[in-house]
């Protein structure tokens, strides 16, 4: 499933950057359990009505992406368990020049749409939504004051709502004018409360691995002992915690201090090994390497133990020959593809493949019996890594 999610998540990059000059690219999504024959006939029946564009161009464009989606299906016998989704169209950068390409890709989970659509760009909504994270919690922090609901989904922080309260200060009148003063506060802070706990029951609807509490004082504590929480939520409740701020700044306090909660999360992981490395090279202990090159060598005589790769490192493993007898493989930043030249003659090479630099550190790691951990930018410590040259090692010895 981890391979699959990360297949989806390049093909979505990908897909996205492409663009039509009209509305000639064309999406194709087969649910599962639909039959393949139905789908080639109503794509040839949507051939016939293409006839019928105005445009010479666009209309050539969306016969051909039609023709090589139906080309592709006649591979199936039967649709795949989970369905399929098809994309093709123009790519040609040259105005009036046709190059008709074709992506298909078998979901990591059921797909329920059906769909044919033509636009200047790829229909993806029902992939995307595969892509969103599993580990999802509510967090709230809050005072008698002010509430402020979020969601962690993955490594992102989502503020959801804010909520203030017409909660008056401690201070009062003495005798009998402060108990009623007490009283009207305290009224007001359980109706405040009460607010809350229905706030939390609609912004939390959805399936949560658990919720979080945090916030200053007691009132965070006073809230869950109270009834002010369904049943159904409080039993979601992993856990309390004292934070200083109840408004966006105690999310991140609230995230930041549940590490232990948190624990087999994703931000979790990724934040602990990249403080590990940064700790180990701020210590100058020789155990951690970064740099292609670097890991690379690292890698080869077996001294690592762990490969971190930021997922939007724009480098490229290119497989080359040369005119002259040079060949090999060498890794390459994305925006110098069609400038690489032999380092032999210096004469423009000839690419015979190409692939993701993550995919390809995949295949290495498990020839060199490692692992690597492929690390985002939504968090601090993520950009730092991807800043510094996006990828570095945690080595088994100092070299």
């Amino acid at each position: 499933m981890v391979n699959q999610q990360k297949e989806l998540k390049k093909l979505i990059k990908r897909l996205e950057g492409v663009r039509g000059r009209h509305t000639e690219l064309v999406t194709v999504y087969v649910p599962a359990g639909y039959k393949i024959s139905d789908i080639s006939t109503q794509l040839r029946n949507e051939q016939g009505t293409a006839i019928n564009i105005k445009s010479k161009a666009v209309r050539k464009n969306v016969t051909g992406a039609l023709d090589k989606i139906i080309q592709h299906l006649k591979l199936y016998k039967e649709t795949p368990e989970n369905g399929l989704a098809l994309f093709s169209g123009n790519v040609s950068e040259n105005e009036g020049v046709t190059d008709i390409d074709i992506w298909a890709i078998e979901p990591p989970e059921k797909l329920n749409v059906k769909l044919y659509w033509c636009d200047q760009t790829f229909e993806l909504a029902p992939l995307r939504h595969m892509m969103k994270e599993k580990e999802v919690y509510g967090l709230l922090v809050m005072d008698t004051k002010e509430a402020t609901l979020g969601m962690l989904r993955g490594k992102n922080i989502l503020v959801l709502k804010n909520l203030q309260s017409i909660v008056p200060g401690k201070a009062g009148k003495g005798g009998q004018s402060q108990q009623r003063y007490e009283r009207v506060r305290n009224g007001l802070i359980h109706d405040f409360y009460k607010v809350i706990g229905e706030t939390v029951k609609a912004a939390f609807s959805e399936e949560l691995k658990g919720i979080i509490i945090g916030g200053p004082g007691p009132s965070k504590n006073d809230f869950h002992d109270g009834r002010f929480l369904e049943i159904v939520m409080k039993k979601k409740i992993l856990g309390i915690k004292d934070v200083g701020y109840t408004d966006e700044h105690g999310l991140q306090e609230l995230v930041e201090k549940s590490q232990d909660i948190l624990a087999e999360s994703a931000v979790s992981k990724e934040k602990e090994l990249v403080k590990k490395f940064f700790f180990e090279l701020q210590s100058d202990s020789g155990k951690v390497t970064y740099g292609v090159q670097s890991v690379l060598k690292a890698l080869e005589i077996g001294a690592v133990d762990m490969v971190l790769i930021s997922e939007d490192l724009e480098y490229t493993e290119i497989e080359y020959q040369c005119s002259c007898g040079s060949a090999g493989k060498k890794f390459i930043k994305n925006d110098r593809l069609k400038e690489v030249t032999c380092q032999k003659c210096s004469q423009p090479i000839q690419l015979m493949g190409q692939r993701d630099i993550v995919e390809a550190f995949e295949e290495l790691v498990t020839s060199h019996g490692t692992e690597i951990e492929v690390i985002s930018r939504d968090t601090r410590e993520g950009e730092q890594l991807y800043q510094m040259g996006g990828i570095g090692a945690i080595l088994r010895y100092k070299l």
